[in-house]
């Protein structure tokens, strides 16, 4: 039995065919990630998820997406930060908490580090072209900027990356400082968190870069690993 994998979604005003109207949305990308890996893909749809469907998973794929409400860590909306989705936050902080709770292996992608940290009591950098010396990890609508991440040795992001590993960056937000239970596992080359892990939770990884839009696909085959010690025979 292949895994389920729940993947947070996207609630927005989408166009398609005579249609215009509110839809929930994922790049494919992310459920071809999953079906490649082994894993089912199951989208989790925004403002309906709650804590009951983690009972019926095995893994938990937070996507990306628009910026995490500063609100939930003590700040106002800085300038630059102005597209925020509430909705999406509540249903992805109960989907986050149940699955810490259950132990269930969680892979954060860009959005979902940042809501990972900032759930467990982090906080967030909320414009990095505002930090000196920071390099460009959004370089426009649609597009990537492409950064050499460097991993921290004896970690499973190394282990599974390698020393250092080629990043797709679309993020103008990072994390500040650290929630306690997390470490750093990778950096760019500016010294912006890359990776962190869950310390001693099993598999709980979280990547501030796309892994689904490049070719390597490490992260997602190693979810559905763990996933599947979840899987009931």
């Amino acid at each position: 039995m292949r895994p389920l994998i729940g993947i947070s979604t996207y609630r927005e005003q989408a166009r398609w065919g005579s249609w215009d109207i509110p839809a929930i949305v994922l790049p494919a990308n992310y459920v071809d990630a999953i079906e490649a890996a082994g894993g089912q893909p199951v989208l989790l749809p925004t403002g309906v998820g709650s804590a009951a469907v983690v009972e019926r998973l095995d893994g938990l794929v937070l996507a990306g997406g628009a910026d995490v409400d500063p609100a939930r860590y003590g700040e106002e909306s800085g300038r630059h930060t102005t597209v925020l989705r509430p909705d999406r936050d509540g249903t992805e902080v109960e989907l986050l908490g149940a699955a810490l709770d259950r132990a269930l292996p969680v892979l954060a992608i860009c959005r979902g580090l940042q809501l990972l940290n900032v759930v467990l009591g982090g906080d967030l950098v909320q414009h990095l072209p505002d930090e000196p010396g920071t390099a460009v990890h959004d370089p426009g609508p649609g597009l990537f900027a492409q950064h050499t991440v460097r991993t921290l040795a004896g970690t499973t992001t190394a282990a599974l990356l390698g020393a250092t590993t080629e990043a797709h960056c679309h993020h103008h937000q990072a994390v500040r400082r650290l929630a306690t239970g997390l470490t750093a596992t990778a950096w760019a080359e500016d010294g912006t968190i890359e990776a962190v892990e869950h310390a001693g939770r099993g598999f709980c990884l979280g990547v501030q870069w796309h892994p689904e839009a490049g070719e390597e696909r490490a992260l997602f085959a190693a979810l559905v690993v763990a996933a599947r010690a979840t899987t009931p025979v």
